[in-house]
């Protein structure tokens, strides 16, 4: 029996589950639902939760325990001399038996006496059902692959008799628990708590998980780069090329590529945050609701282009025409018609990247700003507040700390853009405050550590992880004085 199917089985076993307890709790009511502790639905779910939990705990541990130990059974009894080669040659012995078992499963009943008695050989009978080998095939091959098959339809057969066996007892043992005064409402939240907890757990280990994996790698390149020269450094030379000479190791000085990170961040946010807030001001407060329906969706379209698009654009429309108006004003005021601003340039980049922004912004403050209670407007304007007063005053304060986080959300997007900055800025990582030069981002450099056949154990591979775990010191920072912003307005306006 497959997993699918055994999954519907169990689910219908927990849809009977769910209306027998329901039944049963009305039965023992007889008539008077006040005479029972909780509503028959909560008995409904407590005998379906006791259908469906443990039988759905075993059935995923069952799937990811039981084909390790098969294929760790099937490899054990293989040709000695197959084993003795050593583990590599053994996982791919191991893997052509498993495709011989797929193929043996599609043999009819005269192609398989036609492969035991030697008139066909193993590779063209696999071959005949789409399984390619790469050699004539061995005797123990079909031997072990009918082994690997019977293991595992065994195996499918105790999983299917242990699971429904589990649901249908815990079926009977939660109907058998039901009566008046049981607290199946009280249980049935105790399982949702411990889902909710669950589920928290996974998203807190998680991020612990993240920090754990770059952590460690970035103390691996810490021990070989000062902490100073990296978090100090004002330059940014891994020197790939002369990697593991002695006095060649290069220089990795954060501090360009945090210049970088931060100006194309800034400039983007500056173009992006008054364009967004004021779209989210007039689709809120002064669009029709013809027009709200038509323009919130063509604006949001903008989040849904791929970044590369967008780098595409800055490459072929913006920087070229950046470069060329620079040139004819340049032209016009001094007679040179050189150009000032560079196709590449944090100017570029932080245009491009901030058109890709306005949405984020656009439609969060939007959102914000229409769940401010109308009684806070109707109050400002019964006092004789105009309408720009009163959501200069009362809607935008009201609704700040919200438009806070939309902020925070929209930075943290711009300090982790690549494919823009690539394209539109260059990987020139300088030091430098004229926006009409290239400048480059520690994203771009974490990619560029990143590509190619390296291994993880140069500074220069390394040094990857220690820009990650500073971007993401950067990103908690404005988690956290965002925070003090939301509860400080918060406190003030609730």
């Amino acid at each position: 029996m497959s997993a699918s199917l055994l999954f519907l089985l169990v689910l219908l076993v927990g849809a009977s589950a769910f209306v027998m307890g329901r039944s049963r709790a009305m039965a023992t009511a007889g008539g008077k639902l006040s005479s029972l502790h909780s509503l028959p639905g909560y008995h409904g779910s407590y005998a379906a939760i006791w259908a469906l939990l443990p039988s759905l705990l075993v059935l995923a541990v069952w799937l990811v325990a039981a084909p390790p130990m098969i294929d760790r059974s099937v490899l054990f009894h293989l040709p000695t001399d197959v084993l003795n080669q050593g583990s590599a040659p053994a996982q791919l012995a191991l893997g052509q038996v498993k495709s011989v078992a797929r193929g043996l499963a599609l043999l009819s009943d005269a192609e398989r006496s036609a492969l035991d008695s030697g008139a066909i050989n193993l590779r063209d009978a696999m071959g005949a059902k789409g399984i390619p080998l790469a050699g004539a095939g061995e005797p123990w091959m079909i031997e072990s692959a009918t082994t690997f098959n019977r293991m595992t339809a065994n195996s499918h057969l105790a999983m299917a008799g242990v699971v429904l066996l589990l649901a249908i007892g815990g079926t009977l043992l939660a109907l058998r628990g039901i009566s008046q005064r049981f607290r199946a409402r009280n249980r049935v939240e105790q399982v949702i708590l411990g889902g909710l907890i669950l589920a928290s757990s996974i998203a807190i280990l998680t991020t612990i998980g993240i920090i754990g994996s770059m952590l460690s790698e970035a103390l691996r390149f810490f021990a070989s780069v000062s902490p100073t020269e990296f978090f100090f450094g004002t330059v940014w030379d891994p020197r790939f090329a002369a990697a593991g000479q002695a006095g060649q190791a290069g220089q990795f000085g954060l501090l360009p590529l945090l210049a970088g990170t931060l100006y194309i961040a800034f400039v983007a946010m500056l173009f992006a945050v008054p364009v967004g807030l004021f779209a989210a001001i007039y689709m809120a407060e002064y669009a029709s609701n013809t027009v709200r329906s038509i323009a919130k969706p063509l604006l949001e379209i903008l989040a849904g282009i791929p970044t590369i698009v967008y780098g595409f654009f800055a490459l072929v429309t913006v920087g070229p025409f950046l470069r060329d108006i620079s040139g004819q004003l340049n032209g016009l005021v001094t007679g040179n018609y050189a150009s000032f601003i560079q196709a590449q340039s944090v100017l570029t980049a932080g245009i491009v990247m901030g058109i890709m922004l306005i949405p984020f912004v656009s439609s969060l403050s939007d959102d914000i700003i229409t769940q401010v209670p109308g009684s806070l407007r109707d109050g400002s304007l019964g006092l004789g507040a105009t309408r720009s007063e009163t959501i200069k005053r009362v809607v935008l304060p009201a609704a700040l700390p919200g438009i806070v986080g939309a902020l925070l959300l929209t930075a943290s997007r711009a300090v982790g853009e690549t494919m823009i900055v690539v394209l539109a800025a260059g990987v020139a990582a300088r030091m430098q405050i004229n926006p009409f030069e290239p400048m480059t981002t520690v994203t771009v450099k974490i990619v560029n550590q990143l590509t190619g056949d390296l291994e993880f154990t140069s500074p220069q591979t390394l040094v990857a992880f220690a820009l990650g775990i500073t971007l993401f010191a950067i990103t908690l920072c404005l988690n956290i004085y965002a925070l003090y912003i939301v509860r400080k307005y918060r406190e003030q306006y609730e």
